[in-house]
């Protein structure tokens, strides 16, 4: 039977853990971003290198991104395009890296100049982007990329 006295230090406890609970559930938010950031750069690295291993891994199966003139790329059209080599890479790097986290979902935003040849036509350009995280119980999964068209300066 429980006494009015039990109940109180009960309530207490409950009210001080309980919002502790995101916190043990979800991991350190500064671990967390350095997680995501380091998972979005290797991501980077594989996609340069043609690696679909890695971007396999990396990649949720219902990934998405839209291109910044709004094509729409699968998981199974990046990985095909790393497996047959489409696309070579000069340079692939991102700058300006930025992560956010909020709970089980993590966003990175940067600058991302890519220089090489895509079926052998060369390109050459400098795009921000956004890349969405979310933590799944095999650990954080890319699921959506979305890539901006240069925007004219707003002083001209």
């Amino acid at each position: 039977m429980m006494t009015k006295k039990s109940w109180f230090v009960g309530t207490i406890l409950v009210s001080l853990l309980v919002p502790l609970v995101p916190l043990i559930a979800n991991g350190n938010s500064a671990d967390d971003v350095k997680m995501v950031a380091a998972l979005d750069t290797e991501y980077q690295a594989a996609v340069k290198s043609g690696d679909a291993a890695t971007m396999n891994r990396i990649l949720a199966d219902n990934f998405v991104v839209i291109s910044g003139s709004g094509k729409v790329y699968t998981k199974a059209d990046l990985l095909d395009m790393a497996r047959t080599g489409r696309v070579q890479y000069e340079h692939q790097e991102d700058t300006n890296q930025t992560v956010r986290v909020w709970h089980d979902t993590a966003v990175v935003t940067a600058e991302l100049w890519a220089k090489g040849t895509d079926m052998g036509k060369p390109f050459d350009f400098h795009v921000w982007f956004s890349d969405t995280y979310v933590r799944t119980p095999a650990g954080w999964r890319y699921v959506h990329g979305q890539a901006s068209l240069p925007l004219p300066d707003a002083a001209n």
